[in-house]
């Protein structure tokens, strides 16, 4: 039956399809395959997750060799939990790419790029349903080598350099998970990380297991982009096509999310980290400093998807921030925002996307009068700011909620009062973009404009009725992150 093989199916659908769009040259063709593979993927994740969530973890032994000898796909609650995630923002952030993806690049490359997306995508999924430390190394660089095509694809010149400074920090990232994988696989012989973490808990304190653990936080935390590790995130943001920018916000930053949380908790295991090494602390502190750090300088930028490029590092400080707590409802917190956070800069960008497409340009300045010509995309623009800002019945105010109860649970009240406070620093840079909207003239010699094209306010408003929605009806992403939680940490207590 084809339910069987839903786990491979899951990455080989959009893997098949990328080289097949270099073939299709006709309007639209390459566009379409692309969607339907996306839109495949995002059904078949949605099915994988309904099941775990009722049956429990999905196993699949490709080539029919069994684990450990062989590569094994393992779909628990946390990777089913982030492969619809996923799935869910690439197959909306795919409607709103068409038309973006025309005005900025033109239809000449237009069959590439969708190959470079699709490899990105199909790249996203394999590190995340791959339960082997080295395959899940080698999905990781196709999405990353994939990754810097799309970027460079960018129409200002200084998103190739963007990009190369993307491949130098990702190279660096890279080398540091393969050599921690190199490590393991030195120690225990084995690179199925169940067999892997059975076997690391028999050498304990061994320098090698120490340096391997080491090694793959830091590429993981490259790759997530935790501030001070962010530096190849702002630029590559900027100036890669509105699609792209919307597209790497609401993925990208994730999976390596989940890759951290997959070798902190599953590998090594949290007592490992939390007991014996206590990670915990440290990550908290960079993720507190990142948050205030990077909000600050969002404050001070001009162009908007800069802007919300740094708000990016600080809200993954939300997350790590949570995962620090080494508790279940911490855990679960940095999942729920996991979850929004993909949902609101998904929006966000998507909104930009829309006003790059009629005036050509994110700087604040080209955002004069935008309220009143473009009153459907700055309506989604600020919808998506209130979400971020944490307001309540939008998604931004349920991971926030969680988190300060997680810091409540752990005694920390300080920490939540600055979270709090740092809700202040995303009003004002939320609103540096909205009072040029509303409040400000538009240039004396600025032409007539005109509305977003329908289809892409269409994406942009699904993804904004999506933070509504899950601000407001929470069993899907709130259940979900808790099953995912309490699986990471079943029988330990901080």
């Amino acid at each position: 039956m084809i339910s069987e093989h839903l786990p491979v199916l899951q990455v080989v659908v959009p893997l098949i399809a990328a080289p097949i769009c270099i073939l299709l040259r006709r309007d639209d063709t390459a566009w379409g395959l692309a969607t339907l593979a996306t839109w495949i993927s995002f059904i078949i994740a949605g099915s994988m997750f309904v099941e775990v969530q009722s049956a429990g973890a999905l196993s699949y032994a490709l080539g029919s060799w069994p684990a450990p000898w062989g590569i094994q796909y393992l779909v628990d609650p946390l990777n089913a939990f982030v492969l619809l995630v996923v799935s869910g923002v690439s197959a909306v952030v795919m409607l709103f790419a068409r038309d973006s993806i025309l005005d900025e690049l033109g239809r000449e490359r237009e069959n590439l790029f969708y190959c470079a997306y699709l490899l990105v995508f199909a790249g996203l999924l394999g590190v995340t349903i791959t339960h082997d430390a080295f395959n899940l190394f080698v999905f990781l660089e196709i999405s990353s080598l994939a990754t810097y095509v799309l970027i460079a694809a960018g129409r200002d010149r200084r998103a190739l350099v963007a990009s190369f400074q993307y491949l130098i920090i990702g190279t660096i990232g890279a080398t540091f998970i393969v050599l921690g994988v190199g490590f393991l696989y030195a120690m225990t012989g084995t690179l199925n990380m169940a067999d892997l973490a059975d076997r690391v808990r028999a050498y304990d304190t061994n320098p090698a297991i120490i340096v391997a653990y080491a090694f793959l936080v830091i590429g993981a935390t490259i790759k997530l982009a935790l501030f001070p590790l962010h530096l190849w995130l702002p630029n590559a943001y900027t100036f890669a096509p509105s699609m792209v920018s919307a597209f790497l916000a609401a993925t990208a930053t994730k999976v390596g999310f989940y890759v951290l949380m997959r070798f902190v908790f599953t590998v090594f295991g949290p007592e490992f980290s939390f007991d014996t090494l206590s990670v915990g602390l440290p990550l908290a502190i960079l993720a507190i400093v990142g948050i205030f750090a990077t909000s600050i300088v969002a404050i001070f930028q001009n162009d908007v998807k800069r802007m919300l490029a740094y708000s990016s590092v600080a809200q993954i400080g939300y997350m790590v921030l949570g995962m620090s707590l080494a508790t279940t409802t911490g855990v679960a917190a940095g999942l729920i925002h996991l979850f929004n956070h993909s949902l609101i800069k998904a929006a966000l960008f998507c909104s930009v996307g829309c006003i790059v497409y009629r005036l050509g340009s994110s700087h604040i300045n080209s955002f004069a009068g935008a309220g009143r010509r473009m009153p459907w995309t700055m309506a989604a623009f600020c919808a998506g700011g209130v979400s971020l800002i944490g307001l309540p019945m939008t998604a931004g105010f349920i991971s926030k909620w969680y988190i300060i109860l997680a810091l409540l649970e752990r005694g920390w009240w300080p920490i939540a009062v600055l979270l709090v406070v740092s809700s202040i620093l995303a009003v004002i840079y939320i609103w540096r973009a909205v009072e040029p909207a509303y409040f400000r003239e538009p240039p004396a010699d600025a032409g007539p404009v005109s509305e977003a094209p329908l289809v892409l306010l269409t994406a942009t408003w699904i993804l904004v009725f999506a933070n509504i929605w899950f601000g407001i009806e929470t069993s899907l992403n709130v259940g979900g992150a808790f099953a995912a939680a309490e699986s990471l940490l079943s029988g330990y207590a901080p």
